[in-house]
């Protein structure tokens, strides 16, 4: 948390953007759009919605336009087709102009009355304020693969947040400069974050019944999770040094080998001397010999690919230039 004396202008001196992702949500996105008014007006913030229509087969586009036409704090970012949460976010975030910006799921399952309490974190000095949905959170079957995922997470990474994947978030402009999101590493936009040494804090929040529409995910969510998760461990520690890690696998690998193929050629030898009186003995037919230059074949490998991804970022660096999403309309003044 930064100190009294070093915090950033108060929220209400700065715009709020809510980027709010959209896939196939038309019955409630009029209400949510009320809402969100309602607090931002008793608040007398500046505010604008960017919603992002992730390919919608709905009449959701047909909502948000006719939104857009009666608000111009509306605008609202049409993607070609269903490019998934990431991308959406990452449309979202390129075409927001406030200095603060608040996520939100459009299903009316985070309550906009609870805005203020993450305002009040970023005014505290916080750089990135995550939702913790610590009561109703649905059926066994939904909170507790919930759970595991969270506390897995938690373990592999040390950060310790409750809900990783709550999408009611709060950001300073910042942050979403310096982190970029592909697949599904929405979910750990926290841990991309806290890498860059940003400051987080966590507020408590209530998880609302789903009025309208259903859950586009399932428990396989958590699968595809948990590969995010090995991907986001090696982005956030190796990405910037492949050799530490590989380089390690390879000299491990080199080591093991090396020690193989050395026992077999000193036991050859005292064989060949007479030093060793096996009559059974034959190099040729150990297993192990054929381990053991394999693995220094495999530990050559890896550090050849260590030099290599070395050589890549020093000479591309370790960013991309592919957005991940492609954008067919954006309605704006």
């Amino acid at each position: 948390m930064a100190n009294s004396d070093e915090r950033q202008p108060a929220t209400g001196d700065r715009l709020v953007s809510f980027v709010l992702p959209v896939y196939d949500e038309e019955g409630s996105l009029e209400e949510l759009h009320a809402q969100i008014s309602r607090v931002m007006q008793g608040l007398d913030l500046s505010y604008e919605m960017v919603f992002v229509d992730d390919g919608s087969r709905d009449r959701s586009f047909e909502i948000l336009s006719a939104l857009h036409a009666r608000d111009r704090r509306v605008r609202v970012v049409r993607l070609r087709r269903n490019f998934g949460k990431a991308a959406a976010y990452s449309a979202g975030f390129e075409h927001a102009r406030g200095d603060v910006v608040v996520t939100m799921d459009t299903d009316l399952q985070d309550d906009p009355a609870e805005i203020p309490l993450f305002l009040q974190k970023i005014d505290e000095g916080y750089d990135l304020v995550i939702g913790w949905k610590h009561e109703g959170k649905g059926a066994p079957g939904k909170r507790i693969p919930s759970k595991i995922f969270n506390r897995v997470v938690h373990l592999f990474t040390g950060i310790p947040l409750h809900d990783f994947n709550c999408p009611f978030k709060a950001y300073r402009r910042e942050v979403l400069a310096e982190i970029q999101l592909y697949g599904d590493l929405h979910r750990y936009i926290p841990v991309l974050a806290s890498a860059r040494g940003f400051s987080l804090a966590e507020v408590k929040i209530r998880n609302l019944p789903r009025r309208a529409g259903h859950s586009k995910f399932g428990v396989e969510r958590y699968l595809r999770g948990m590969l995010d998760l090995l991907t986001i461990s090696f982005i956030t520690r190796f990405a910037k040094r492949p050799m530490h890690l590989l380089g390690a696998g390879g000299f491990l690998s080199c080591a093991i080998g090396l020690g193989t193929v050395a026992f077999f050629v000193v036991a050859h030898a005292l064989y060949k001397v007479g030093v060793l009186l096996d009559p059974d003995w034959n190099i040729h037919e150990r297993p192990a010999l054929s381990l053991g230059i394999l693995l220094v074949l495999v530990g050559v490998q890896f550090l050849s690919l260590g030099l290599l991804g070395e050589l890549l970022i020093a000479r591309y660096g370790s960013g991309a230039n592919d957005r991940g999403y492609s954008v067919r309309q954006i309605l704006d003044d």
